[in-house]
């Protein structure tokens, strides 16, 4: 089922590229009934992506407390936080770096000699502070928290929900019994929403080529091109890390992964993917306790892709203007980001966010952000697969790291075992039936 869908996926986006070339080139760029068009055709992937984000804030919220309640140790989540959080800050470190290492090597920006087209409008980078940031971390309501989407929020209320059911033990087995099978429930659902993956895939490629056009990606060649190349750097020294954990089980991983890749890439976003990325992993022999604990820290703080395109996109504007940074601005440059980049979960557009914050701070042009807003798309659904890749490897070494590996299922095998299995090495969950 799996290898069907993944091929269906890729055949929407095919006739999805089809179509929107026939549509760009069939009426004039400012004709009202391209537009009314584009839009019907967006109503696919807008429909599915409710439907995503209708499973994430229960799935999350399900599979983190019956993880935290199953371990029945606050040492051990302790130290799985720890040795997650660790990769997060080596990773972003990394993503950021060699962003301005390949925009320094690659200089898509030099000679082209761009225009802003106009101001910028809507991005508020007054509200990204550390004190928004902050706040933003902890939910005045858990109901709101879920109803907004807010993964990060949902994690802590959730983790807080998780040791006090392992505390009163016994009392508390019911409610995780429970969790238990909303989680279950949630990947049922999941099933059901993923048939409509690839309508969802074909209207969203097709909506964006329909107004934009194929010419848009041959005009900004070089930049979406200097980028793709920068994140397949990115990949081969993530997968190169993974490996130094996981061996050649590696290369296991990115086949399980590989429809949630295509999920993330060809709707631009990566939270798209999340539901069916639990599945996967689940399959891959990543217990559930682990990757709903993981998962959703990192997507709040291992936006491996989001963060190289920060530093990347801050310094083609710089190279576009002719405006010469010495390294030791580049290098203050790069540890600003990686203290503002850690708020992206919180703040709406946010990459775009972050580069304005940025390019005000070194004095640099923040119209400029005008100049990769046509091809924002194309780059977002590149990082949004580079966030997937970066989370599911940093998943899977901190599985790897706890000795917690379960065996592999087939990646379209039935749903996963229950979050609460015993791992490989011993480590003993809550028993609910005996209230530990």
């Amino acid at each position: 089922m799996a290898r069907r869908l993944t091929l269906f996926i890729v055949i929407g986006m095919i006739l999805g590229l089809a179509l929107g070339a026939v549509l760009n080139q069939s009426y004039a760029a400012k004709d009202p009934a391209l537009a009314e068009i584009a839009d019907l055709l967006k109503l696919l992937p807008d429909v599915f992506l409710r439907l995503i984000k209708m499973i994430v804030a229960p799935l999350v919220m399900a599979t983190i407390v019956t993880g935290i309640a199953s371990m029945g140790d606050s040492t051990a989540l302790g130290r799985i936080g720890g040795r997650a959080l660790a990769w997060f800050v080596t990773f972003s470190f990394i993503s950021i770096a060699l962003g301005l290492v390949m925009v320094n090597l690659l200089q898509p920006g030099v000679g082209l000699a761009l225009t802003p087209t106009g101001e910028l409008g809507e991005l508020a980078t007054g509200d990204f502070t550390f004190r928004h940031f902050v706040l933003s971390v902890f939910p005045a309501s858990p109901i709101d928290a879920m109803a907004k989407n807010d993964i990060l929020q949902v994690l802590v209320f959730s983790v807080f929900v998780g040791i006090a059911l392992s505390a009163i033990g016994e009392r508390g087995a019911p409610l995780v019994r429970g969790a238990e099978a909303l989680a279950q429930a949630m990947l049922t659902v999941t099933g059901y929403v993923m048939k409509f993956a690839p309508f969802a895939v074909f209207g969203a490629i097709a909506s964006v080529v329909a107004v934009r056009g194929l010419a848009i990606v041959i005009t900004y060649g070089k930049l979406v091109g200097s980028f793709y190349v920068s994140m397949l750097v990115l990949w081969a020294v993530i997968l190169l890390a993974g490996s130094v954990f996981l061996g050649g089980r590696i290369f296991t991983l990115m086949r399980y992964i590989r429809e949630p890749l295509l999920l993330a890439y060809s709707t631009a976003t990566s939270e798209a993917a999340l539901p069916k990325l639990f599945e996967q992993m689940d399959r891959f022999g990543v217990p559930r306790r682990v990757s709903g604990f993981v998962l959703p820290l990192g997507y709040s703080f291992n936006l491996d892709g989001s963060m190289m395109y920060t530093s990347f996109a801050a310094m083609f504007i710089a190279q576009a203007y002719g405006i010469h940074l010495p390294v030791s601005s580049q290098i203050v440059m790069l540890l600003t980001l990686m203290v503002t980049s850690k708020g992206i979960a919180g703040v709406p557009r946010a990459s775009l966010v972050v580069i304005a914050a940025a390019l005000n701070q070194f004095g640099l042009p923040v119209e400029g952000i005008a100049l990769v807003l046509g091809v924002d798309h194309f780059m977002d659904m590149g990082r949004s697969a580079t966030n997937v890749v970066g989370n599911a490897v940093a998943t899977s070494v901190v599985t790897k790291w706890e000795g917690m590996f379960q065996p592999e299922r087939e990646p379209d095998a039935e749903p996963p075992v229950p979050p609460h299995d015993t791992p490989e090495h011993g480590r003993k969950g809550l028993n609910l039936d005996a209230g530990q």
